[in-house]
């Protein structure tokens, strides 16, 4: 009987597992070939790029980065997910294996019919004689998987344990992917204050002048109103500018793993170099986004649990062995005459339950549906967000260049200001005014950076940093 449930254990129940297609167009819309500043990804960049920040150049954001995986409190729940969900899958392995156990005891009692009397006169101290029996018995119970139910368990709980180990890698590089915005939000900061003390200097240079022409007759007390409110405009705006970089550097901590009171990170003006962003083929996408990846792993996951459902339909054989001894000596409980056994097997099936396994299989492969649903819908999220940011950052460079243009020539009549005020022919008003335009211009160019620098991370972050999908286990 053993070798042929041996034999049988060899089908499975249930539809086997097939990705089924997605949506995937054959090139990027807002890539075209010929893009300036653009590449298509080569062999090497397919290569595990673990630190993908490392295109920034930066030592102080690889240092934070480096921490994430460490002591962020998120990517630990998601680590102990995944720790529990590979404790699920050795349980539904277990039960592919007989469990054997052993028992043993010890029992005293009377009466007249001897040694087969113990067990119904244990205690009852009525005549005859006392008897004392041991016994020690070891069994064997397997209940082997014929039908391969327990097999599509197993199936459903590695692919669960796939999914929590790639929302693993997602929450790390969320994790991640937010710590570099934040960091670049607080380099931008850092920058916006330099202009703005820059900015401030002139509006009290433009105040004190607009006081000495006052005293001299020659301004109002409206001119004077009128640039005493520029400064304080300028100094408000210096006043928020240090409120946004600590609400930064608390949210750098926290990601972290630190309290907000823990972390300082040094001032520093923000990068002008926005690195080229390697990009790949839409189809790859499905292989190096965490999020893509785990919603397709559910699928499998769901598919597994069809044959589980199927499964119920058919008997469960059960096949039990027992050995061992019962003696009334200790001594000689071993003995060849004390020696005990039996194997046994029995099956069973349920016969009538109003529908309830139908229904069962039904909702099984409703659930699959839906998760089959819910992975095109993370590819054509996944596909959107790439576009999105190869959108804004096609355009962001076109401005970017305009914007440097616009820099360039406002430094151009700042300086024919000043050369004309050392000339004497205008008023250092004049060149006050030509410089905050400039300081203007040089804040809307950073303003540009700031988001270049964004939607890298962005871009790489639906890229899926330097992830694959071959890493699952």
């Amino acid at each position: 009987m053993a070798a042929l449930c041996c034999a049988l254990i060899a089908c499975k129940v249930g539809p086997n597992y097939r990705r089924p297609d997605a949506p995937v167009p054959p090139a990027y819309k807002e890539l075209p070939a010929d893009a300036p500043g653009w590449k298509q990804s080569t062999p090497q960049d397919g290569q595990n790029r673990g630190v993908w920040w490392a295109i920034y150049n930066d030592p102080e954001l690889d240092a934070l980065e480096r921490q994430v995986n460490i002591s962020n409190q998120n990517v630990k729940e998601y680590e102990a997910e995944y720790r529990d969900a590979v404790a699920l899958l050795k349980e539904a392995r277990a039960q592919l294996f007989p469990t054997l156990s052993i028992s043993g005891g010890v029992q005293r009692g009377g009466g007249g019919g001897g040694t087969a009397a113990v067990s119904s006169a244990v205690g009852s101290g009525t005549g005859g004689s006392t008897h004392t029996e041991f016994t020690l018995e070891p069994t064997l119970s397997w209940q082997p998987d014929i039908w391969g139910s327990i097999r599509r368990q197993v199936e459903s709980r590695k692919a669960g344990v796939q999914v929590s180990e790639a929302d693993l890698a997602n929450a790390q590089l969320s994790a991640q992917a937010t710590l570099a915005s934040d960091y670049f939000d607080l380099r931008a900061a850092d920058s916006l204050r330099t202009l703005l003390a820059q900015s401030v200097a002139l509006d009290q240079r433009l105040v004190e002048i607009t006081e000495n022409q006052l005293k001299s007759g020659t301004a109002s007390n409206g001119d004077l109103a009128s640039a005493q409110a520029q400064l304080q405009a300028t100094q408000a705006q210096l006043i928020a500018v240090d409120q946004q970089r600590g609400t930064y550097e608390h949210a750098i901590a926290v990601l972290t793993g630190h309290p907000p009171s823990a972390l300082s990170v040094p001032p520093a003006p923000l990068t002008s170099t926005v690195p080229d962003v390697p990009v790949t083929l839409p189809s790859t996408l499905l292989e190096r986004n965490p999020a893509i990846a785990a919603a397709e792993r559910q699928m499998q996951q769901e598919n597994a649990l069809i044959g589980v459902a199927i499964g119920a339909y058919f008997p469960t054989l059960s096949l039990t062995a027992l050995g061992g001894y019962a003696g009334d000596q200790l001594s000689k409980l071993f003995n060849v005459g004390n020696r005990i056994w039996s194997l046994g097997a029995s099956a069973s099936d349920t016969l009538f339950q109003g529908g309830y396994q139908v229904a069962a299989v039904a909702a099984a492969r409703a659930n699959y549906d839906q998760y089959v649903a819910a992975y095109r819908q993370a590819v054509l999220s996944g596909l959107q967000q790439v576009e999105d940011q190869l959108l804004a950052l096609r355009v962001l460079q076109h401005e970017a260049q305009l914007q440097a243009e616009a820099v360039k020539s406002a430094q151009l009549a700042a300086d024919v200001a000043l050369n004309e005020f050392n000339a004497g022919t205008v008023a250092y008003t004049t060149v006050i005014t030509a410089i905050q335009t400039l300081l203007a211009d040089q804040q809307t160019a950073l303003t540009v950076q700031q988001n270049r620098l964004v939607a890298t991370v962005t871009l790489i972050e639906a890229l899926g940093g330097g992830w694959d999908a071959s890493q699952l286990k």
